[in-house]
């Protein structure tokens, strides 16, 4: 076991290039191009977001650990980078690899629970009435992964970040929300999991909510602005992922380019204070303008930490980039079509009876 994830299998075997990736998928398409033809699969994002999903599903049933999940999801992306998707039975593969990933994060479940409680949740799939199909698929997904079992999550660099980047309670929990999601895509097959940790870090600091705002917003409801507030709020939220994307953009660049954070003393241009505006008194909104200071200092203080690291920016540049735009396919995603995609090639080759 590889307590080091420099001198680990995960970064030695399962790190690849966008390229690399691409071609490991086209390779197993092209090996039965009717098959392809004949079944056509949800968008890759979508499939992620399903996988995810089943997975959560199936864990809250049995009360598994966030970490045994999450190890499961890679197992389910290492696999499926090995093995035609439309050859399995996905619903077979998701158990499977919680099963195992249980084993591997010291949390092991019953085959038996795990085969009941997969039974109820997809009674569609009559495989699961015969427990050993589990432990077939188990030595399965060992196999295509050569035994590289080890997952380094970013968890525990996110939890050693806490103190030396003095993070919040909301900016943690918040890391850790993104943390999660990045499972739903590639990053995970693509990047060391400090990296994704630091990502999730940036985003954290720029997009979490502002308590002074949600106060403004539920004084001006209390005096009766509703629908003014509204209007406001529905401003506000569009206009700071914009704002918010370029404060990541700045930072990361600031990083980069080793620049030193901008000399102290710059005083407000005309020295006067916020204005109240629609409902937020003047008091809420000096408070508002201050917090908003606080980030952008925060932001710098940990752009100038990543300046004096090694840590590589162009990387997080690219995670940043490939989570915004798996948020963007996350308002498309669609449960049922996807679902019905998967079931059809499954019934259709009889993998639903295993």
């Amino acid at each position: 076991m590889a307590a080091n994830y420099w001198e680990s299998t995960q970064r030695k075997n399962w790190q690849f290039t966008k390229e690399q990736l691409a071609s490991m998928r086209q390779k197993l398409e092209d090996e039965d191009p009717s098959l392809v033809q004949s079944f056509g699969l949800p968008q890759l994002p979508h499939l992620n977001i399903f996988f995810n999903q089943q997975i959560n599903r199936l864990g809250k049933r049995l009360g598994v650990r966030q970490q045994a999940m999450a190890t499961a999801q890679v197992y389910i992306k290492r696999f499926y980078s090995k093995v035609e998707i439309r050859r399995t039975n996905p619903f077979l593969v998701i158990t499977t690899a919680l099963y195992l990933a249980c084993k591997m994060e010291e949390c092991p479940q019953h085959i038996r629970l795990m085969n009941q409680e997969a039974r109820s949740l997809w009674t569609d799939m009559q495989l699961f009435h015969d427990p050993s199909k589990i432990g077939e698929c188990e030595f399965w997904l060992i196999s295509e992964m050569s035994s590289n079992l080890i997952v380094h999550q970013p968890y525990r660099t996110l939890t050693g970040l806490q103190s030396n980047l003095n993070l919040t309670q909301d900016e943690m929990a918040l890391s850790w929300s993104i943390i999660n999601d990045h499972y739903m895509t590639d990053l995970p097959l693509l990047y060391p999991p400090h990296t994704i940790a630091l990502m999730a870090v940036l985003l954290a600091i720029v997009f979490r909510p502002s308590q002074n705002a949600n106060q403004g917003a539920s004084a001006a409801a209390a005096q009766g602005a509703a629908g003014a507030m509204a209007a406001q709020q529905q401003q506000q939220q569009q206009q700071p992922n914009m704002s918010g994307i370029n404060a990541v953009t700045a930072a990361l660049a600031q990083a980069q380019v080793r620049q030193q954070p901008p000399t102290p003393g710059g005083a407000a241009q005309g020295g006067q204070a916020p204005a109240a505006v629609d409902g937020v008194s003047a008091a809420q909104a000096a408070a508002m303008s201050k917090e908003k200071g606080e980030r952008y200092s925060k932001m710098q203080r940990f752009g100038l930490w990543l300046a004096e690291s090694n840590i590589d920016i162009e990387a997080m540049v690219d995670c940043t980039q490939e989570l915004i735009s798996f948020y963007d396919f996350q308002e498309q995603y669609n449960d049922k079509l996807t679902r019905e995609q998967i079931v059809r090639f499954i019934k259709a080759q009889g993998l639903d009876k295993g």
